[in-house]
């Protein structure tokens, strides 16, 4: 294991079991420091609650609340920096996940602080994620409009009581990566994905929409939308609904 973990002006020295940040160290106990650590280690990706429990509580039965309360200390130590305490990201009834900056490590296995790891059980309930819209356009003027409608289509999903529906936050770590759907399937925890593209061309608009089993990588829906960029919101609102109209049957179905 990488003896210090760095990340933004956080520097957490994983033998002495203390976090640094610049040269002074913070106030945070040894089990959120071992909690913190392996956070860092799988930087990106889901950790499960009992995988974090082990760490901290190796080989004991407690309750999820003293998981919380750690949690919590991590938090209100890294929200000294400005945005800090969201670098934690709760995966209600699953586990946590870190989304903060980029991890450095000074030991040469540091591959294993970033490397994919197994992935969170799938939820009781049909799940989805959907994933950064690419920007076929060239004009980076235009990655508004393809957050804007990843945005409305999760708040669409999300109105669907029986649907697990990832946050956008969550997803946000694919945005320009060349990812496979079956291990965004496994890191995220979710049956399904849906992913798409945005192609300007003059004063119009090109959005293709699929939807993937990543268990099986099957397409199950497929639609492309061409329309006139004149109005960027009515536009957003008009995929959002049909694109949510048709997932909707489509994962009751499948």
């Amino acid at each position: 294991m990488a003896k210090t973990l760095a990340f933004g002006p956080f520097r957490l020295d994983a033998e002495a079991g203390i976090l640094f940040r610049g040269s002074e160290p913070a106030a945070l106990g040894r089990r959120a420091v071992a909690l913190l650590a392996l956070l860092l280690g799988r930087a990106g990706c889901p950790v499960s609650k009992q995988a974090l429990i082990e760490s901290a509580w190796p080989s004991r039965a407690i309750e999820d609340s003293n998981l919380t309360v750690q949690i919590a200390a991590i938090r209100r130590t890294l929200q000294d920096h400005d945005g800090g305490a969201c670098w934690i990201e709760t995966l209600p009834r699953r586990g946590y996940r870190y989304v903060g900056p980029a991890v450095t490590s000074d030991g040469p296995d540091a591959a294993t602080f970033s490397g994919p790891v197994r992935g969170l059980a799938l939820p009781d309930r049909p799940s989805i994620a959907v994933l950064p819209f690419v920007n076929m356009s060239g004009d980076p003027e235009q990655d508004h409009v393809a957050d804007g409608m990843v945005s409305d289509i999760i708040t669409g999903l999300s109105r669907i009581k029986w649907l697990f529906v990832i946050a956008q936050n969550s997803t946000a770590i694919y945005k320009a990566r060349a990812v496979e759907v079956k291990q965004v399937g496994r890191e995220l925890g979710v049956r399904y994905v849906l992913e798409g593209s945005v192609r300007k061309a003059g004063g119009n608009l090109r959005i293709s929409a699929r939807m993937i089993d990543a268990s099986t990588g099957a397409h199950l829906w497929a639609e492309r939308y061409d329309r006139s960029s004149d109005d960027i919101f009515a536009l957003q609102d008009e995929i959002a609904v049909s694109a949510v109209g048709a997932i909707a049957p489509s994962l009751r179905r499948a």
